[in-house]
């Protein structure tokens, strides 16, 4: 555990930056280093990685401590969350200097919050030019921008209808999210406070353009202890949604078009309204880098999520209610190991394929429960594992397989 040692002491902070490349969840997800990220701690998900089973370790992010988090806000009145690590932390990008005056605000930063209740807490507009500066220093060489790119304060992707453009040069969700975060903490609690982050492997820091797809896992999304009204509102999402026709639903999207330099992304919301043949023509579209199929994946995919599955039938106890579980693999093409588009036959088999160049992990444990755990020992433990989990890994195979088959 990290010591809550404030700024100023003569050890480094880190500017804590968006991440850029989250593209589900509701939580803001933190860029801490080029390896690491960080979200808000909750004491149930921090008991679930402290006890983690070995065997399950190849499929979580790795978990790397927690660290104290201030927000801090300027003389512009532009916010900033500023971490205060304790040695033995890690190092990497986004240092300040602690010794020296208020620390630069980044672009990234610059949301301004009026101070009055009533006002709108809008995100400002931002220039191409601002855009394109603040992604070059965050992504250097790897997201390719449109000229006209802007953001606004309204919808920041496609809805379910279709009513925005799809094409973004990266994933806005992640902004989105850390924009309610920021409103959130302003509101409630001032400057001094200090906050708790789990410090967690960034699982996509591998990759040069990160194709990842965001899947909310198992027929049941509430935790145990949650009110009856969080009840029924969870169980009305999975009853609209594929979560309790498929055990598993879409919670968000982003692929990189090799055509055209930009990512395609898809959001929550998106996902909740898709039907079962949607929710595969989705898995279809994940595999799809403008003008090809990516053949080369699709195989190590469905054995990592075989893996998967053998671990978590035998993970007596756990339930992970509302957990997400993350496909990537890199946008980078591959031309001897991909197909047109419109290439209806089975995709051919790729022998000798590097598995690396794909992962499957679990994330979001805020609600997993499981026996012993220290968060909640008052919960009555389940037994056996968590079969709504498991039919969805299921369902997740078999539609996949079906599209090697061409099916």
């Amino acid at each position: 555990m990290v010591g809550q040692s404030p700024l100023g002491e003569g050890r480094a902070a880190v500017l804590l930056q968006p991440f850029v490349h989250q593209v589900g969840g509701h939580s803001s997800m933190l860029q801490y280093d080029e390896h690491t990220v960080c979200k808000p701690l909750v004491s149930q998900e921090l008991s679930f990685y402290e006890s983690l089973p070995l065997a399950m370790r190849q499929f979580t992010p790795q978990y790397k401590g927690v660290v104290s988090v201030h927000l801090k806000k300027d003389s512009l009145g532009n916010l900033t969350l500023i971490a205060s690590p304790s040695l033995g932390q890690p190092d990497g990008c986004g240092r300040l200097d602690s010794a020296g005056g208020d620390p630069a605000v980044t672009l990234w930063h610059k949301c301004k919050w009026a101070a009055s209740a009533s006002s709108d807490h809008g995100l400002v507009k931002w220039s191409h030019t601002q855009v394109t500066k603040t992604f070059k220093d965050s992504c250097p060489g790897k997201v390719l921008l449109r000229t006209d790119l802007q953001y606004h304060t309204d919808s920041l992707l496609e809805d379910a209808n279709g009513n925005q453009p799809e094409r973004k040069s990266y994933n806005p969700w992640g902004l989105h999210c850390h924009r309610q975060h920021l409103n959130r903490m302003s509101s409630k609690h001032n400057e001094n406070k200090l906050h708790q982050f789990l410090l967690l492997e960034n699982v996509v820091s591998k990759y040069s353009y990160p194709c990842i797809l965001d899947l909310k896992m198992g027929t049941r999304q509430h935790g145990d202890d949650a009110s009856e009204e969080k009840k029924a509102r969870h169980i009305k999402k999975c009853e609209q949604s594929t979560s309790a026709s498929l055990g598993v639903r879409v919670c968000g999207m982003q692929v990189y078009q090799a055509d055209t330099g930009h990512f395609l992304c898809k959001d929550k919301y998106y996902g909740r309204k898709l039907s079962p043949e949607g929710f595969q023509q989705t898995l279809r579209q994940f595999l799809c880098t403008g003008n090809q199929l990516r053949t080369d994946v699709l195989e190590p995919i469905i054995l990592r999520l075989k893996a998967l599955l053998s671990v978590i039938r035998k993970q007596s106890s756990y339930r992970f209610y509302s957990s997400s579980l993350l496909i990537i693999y890199d946008g980078q093409e591959h031309k001897e190991s991909t197909a047109p588009l419109d290439h209806h036959l089975p995709f051919p088999k790729t022998h000798g394929t590097n598995p690396s160049r794909v992962d499957v992990r679990m994330i979001d444990f805020a609600h997993t429960t499981f026996k012993g755990s220290k968060s909640n020992p008052s919960l009555t433990p389940h037994d056996g594992p968590d079969h709504g989990y498991i039919f969805g890994l299921e369902n997740l195979i078999k539609i996949l397989q079906n599209l090697s088959e061409g099916k």
